[in-house]
C-alpha cells in the first residue's frame, strides 16, 4: 500500500524554483521584434475575419 505525502510544502519549493528559473531565461523583446508579431497576429486576424465573413455570406445564400 502506498502511503500519499501531504506536505505542500516540496511542491511549492519546486514551483517557486520552476517560475524563476523561466523568468531568468526569459527577456523583453525589442520594439522590431513587438512590431513584426503584432503585424503577424493582426494579418491572421483580418485573413480569419474576412474568411468568416464570406462563409457566413455563403451559407447564407445557401439557406
Amino acid at each position: 500500500m502506498k502511503v500519499m505525502n501531504l506536505n505542500p510544502i516540496p511542491k511549492v519549493v519546486r514551483f517557486y524554483d520552476d517560475a524563476k528559473r523561466m523568468l531568468n531565461i526569459s527577456y523583453k523583446p525589442g520594439m522590431n521584434e513587438f512590431k513584426r508579431t503584432l503585424k503577424i497576429v493582426l494579418l491572421g486576424t483580418i485573413i480569419l475575419g474576412i474568411m468568416g465573413y464570406l462563409i457566413s455570406i455563403v451559407i447564407g445564400l445557401i439557406v
